[in-house]
């Protein structure tokens, strides 16, 4: 009898959608016209949602339900990937898109949103199953579960599901707080905190190259992992955005919940049964193991930059302070780094190096797992007589997640001729090369499995109250010292204090 498999999901991706009707508030943000109805319309157009899928805009604006499906299809046009756009095939999808205006605070909202909800299921035979998505300010968050709960909203015939979008809080209190008024309402098991770096295709190819090979695995741990550094790296700046970044800063932005997740992602143990729970459990468990830093050890390990004006490309790039709305002294960190420790039996003393920021000379997100070099090295130079210093000797793994998907594996090889010149090579796996295929968005991937009840890739509400313990000194540390911004030129990797950061632990950043 074959052996069975936990990790193999063949029904994951083949399982039916059930019908559902779809309510987003705030549906005339940029994110619904950016992300949110591009993806559900390739969803339509790949033939992946059920017939009678429904959505339900609501926003302040008065617009008519046709007002809605004009502007939706302008955005779908603009901002689908891969010139999808096909006028057939959105007429049939926009026969499904409808419009409520009104303000979340006003009761009244939520009694029009059930009447309209009850005609868009008889006229499109979708089921008693709503799935509601917060795509409003985070400051809106409660108002709105409120006002669900209040109504009535929350109950029905069918299932309801609650989409959060991040940011979980503003720190460790409110994000409980949040909690607290979303749990009077929805159980959570219904709730769905959204990240979207976790519907990437490579963090989702982590646990399948972890744990469905055998040549990796077991040397997953301490004993054979020098460091591991992950980067998120945006040639942009704040893009008109300053006085929203003002209030927000790198760290809370993308080290607290996307690049935690990431780390967790890589550094879990393996889980029973590849199922949600199991999955997310172990997740949670390496969020909790994460040392959590004395204030006397914030300034060592973790180091916070602000992007300066500098000439870029040809052109002269504002500094931070200079973006309109942000303010001429502002302490708001444009870039962080910082030093995480796991204190598990896997990776204890081994050194998790994150890394993210606004301004940097170019847009990557990748994760670098550096092996420890042979215990006795043969080959101490190329052949030629030059020293091959240790990190081109050291075995190195990158996990490429944006922006093309892939894995390389760098290892030493001999060149050709005679003598034994070494020279580091790599093996390169790409996602569009390999398949030949088109990977589906972080959306699409994560609103599907919404509406089919699986939360593997979600967050759970114990994993963000974790993240918020372990940023949560950093950030107290770094309110209360005055910082000598900018530290770093836009188009440039960061911070000096950056680079010694790792030199005194005898390691340097890579550059990706």
């Amino acid at each position: 009898m074959s052996e069975q498999n936990p990790f193999h999901d063949p029904l994951r991706f083949e399982r039916s959608v059930p019908p559902c009707t779809l309510v987003i508030f705030g549906a005339n943000g940029d994110l619904t016209r950016r992300k949110l109805v591009p993806a559900l319309y390739r969803l339509a157009f790949d033939r992946k949602l059920p017939q009678g899928f429904a959505i339900l805009g609501n926003s302040r604006t008065k617009m008519s339900d046709d007002d809605f499906r004009e502007k939706m299809r302008e955005a779908v046009e603009k901002y689908s990937e891969d010139n999808s756009f096909d006028s057939g095939a959105w007429r049939d999808f926009a026969c499904g898109i409808f419009y409520e205006p009104g303000d979340v605070n006003d009761p009244d909202l939520y009694q029009r949103l059930a009447r309209r909800l009850a005609e868009v299921e008889k006229k499109r035979q979708a089921g008693a199953n709503v799935m509601f998505y917060l795509a409003t300010q985070p400051s809106q968050y409660a108002t709105v579960v409120e006002g669900i709960g209040q109504s009535g909203l929350h109950e029905g015939a069918g299932w309801r599901r609650l989409i959060v979008e991040k940011p979980f809080g503003h720190d460790l209190r409110s994000a409980r707080e949040l909690n607290e008024s979303i749990r009077r309402v929805f159980p959570e098991n219904e709730v769905y905190r959204i990240d979207h770096y976790l519907g990437k295709e490579t963090v989702q190819n982590i646990q399948a190259f972890r744990f469905g090979n055998g040549i990796f695995e077991p040397l997953w741990n301490r004993r054979y992992v020098n460091h591991v550094q992950i980067t998120a790296a945006e040639e942009i700046g704040v893009e008109g955005r300053g006085s929203f970044y003002q209030e927000t800063g790198a760290l809370r932005d993308m080290i607290q919940n996307h690049l935690l997740q990431v780390m967790a992602t890589v550094a879990m143990e393996p889980p029973a049964v590849f199922e949600p729970d199991a999955v997310r459990d172990e997740r949670a468990k390496l969020l909790r193991s994460v040392r959590v830093m004395k204030p006397e050890e914030v300034l060592l390990n973790a180091v916070p930059g602000q992007y300066g004006p500098a000439r870029v490309g040809g052109r002269e790039v504002l500094g931070f302070r200079q973006e309109p709305g942000v303010a001429p002294e502002a302490q708001t960190d444009t870039y962080a780094a910082v030093t995480f420790y796991v204190d598990n039996w896997r990776w204890a003393g081994i050194p998790f190096y994150i890394r993210t920021g606004k301004r940097l000379p170019k847009r990557v997100t990748d994760i670098a797992i550096r092996f420890n070099s042979a215990p006795l090295s043969l080959f101490r130079n190329n052949g030629a007589g030059e020293q091959l210093p240790p990190d081109i000797q050291a075995n190195l793994l990158i996990l490429r997640i944006q922006p093309e998907e892939g894995i390389s594996l760098r290892f030493l090889s001999k060149h050709p001729g005679d003598g034994m010149r070494l020279r580091p090579v790599s093996m390169d796996f790409n996602y569009g090369s390999s398949f030949g295929a088109r990977s589906p968005s972080a959306y699409e991937t994560l609103l599907l499995d919404a509406m089919r009840g699986d939360g593997t890739l979600y967050t759970r509400q114990d994993m963000v109250e974790a993240s918020w313990q372990v940023v949560e000194p950093i950030l107290q540390v770094w309110s209360e010292t005055k910082f000598d911004f900018p530290n770093y030129e836009a188009g440039t990797w960061g911070p000096k204090a950056a680079d010694e950061m790792l030199a005194r632990h005898g390691h340097a950043w890579r550059i990706p």
